[in-house]
């Protein structure tokens, strides 16, 4: 089996749909979505930066 790992830059936000279809458009199947989560330097909140999407290809 074969996998790529796609970098997918995003604000929460704003990218809905945009993540769909990218998503959608995608030929092999998604085996897992993982966000880099960022703190925000002093403050207890966070952010995602950009998702890793795992595709297998047949």
């Amino acid at each position: 089996m074969r996998y790529k790992v796609h970098r997918f830059p995003l604000k929460m936000t704003k990218d809905e749909k945009r993540l769909e279809e990218f998503l959608n458009n995608l030929r092999g199947e998604v085996i897992s979505i993982t966000p880099n989560v960022a703190p925000v330097l002093f403050s207890l909140h966070a952010h995602v930066d950009f998702l890793l999407i795992v595709e297998k290809i047949a």
